[in-house]
């Protein structure tokens, strides 16, 4: 195993185990056993866990990324690339329902704890605020195109905690088209 490749799954393991058990539930142990490495090389590549935090938010930055470069890739039409950001509830639903979302799950976290790393892990939500902004802008809705972003943030988030607490995929179903509808009326404003 190099170490790039090695660096690289201890990342992986990371992120997976603060979704599913919490950042502050996860320990090296935790990860190295992921990884299945001695906990020598485990510090070999990380001397702490801030660190590993740090991989792991940099790590979500660069996917999230990819994913807006993706749905621009797809589709010239903004209100299409804003429907893709719906949809995130339905693409991920069995992760949603059984941890709720990992951005919002993880800046949570960090907020409760006062941890040094909250506005890093903020910046994934600040990209996606960003992004939406710009797509609502494109529709012709400069003025409102940040509390129209703020909106569609807001129902992510108030659908990921629900569609956890709940496991109502019909709910979700339902959420999903009344946004896909509001979207529709606003292109359409």
């Amino acid at each position: 195993m190099t170490d790039g490749t090695t660096r690289d799954q201890i990342v992986q393991a990371a992120d997976r185990l603060f979704y599913t058990q919490g950042y502050e539930n996860t320990s090296f142990a935790d990860i190295a056993e992921a990884v299945r490495i001695s906990r020598g090389n485990f510090y070999y590549h990380f001397k702490s866990k801030h660190r590993i935090l740090d991989a792991v938010i940099d790590e979500r930055l660069a996917d999230t990324r990819d994913m807006i470069a993706a749905w621009e890739a797809a589709s010239p039409d903004p209100a299409d690339r804003i429907r893709a950001y719906i949809d995130i509830v339905i693409t991920n639903r069995a992760d949603i329902e059984r941890f709720g979302c990992p951005v919002g799950t993880l800046t949570t976290e960090l907020a409760k704890l006062n941890h040094a790393a909250q506005q890093e892990a903020n910046a994934i939500f600040t990209l996606f605020r960003d992004w939406l902004r710009d797509q609502f802008a494109a529709l012709g809705h400069g003025a409102d195109a940040d509390a129209h972003a703020m909106h569609v943030l807001a129902f992510s988030q108030g659908v990921a905690t629900l569609s956890n607490a709940f496991r109502d995929r019909d709910f979700v179903g339902r959420e999903v088209q009344r946004m896909h509808d509001w979207l529709d009326a606003l292109k359409t404003a």
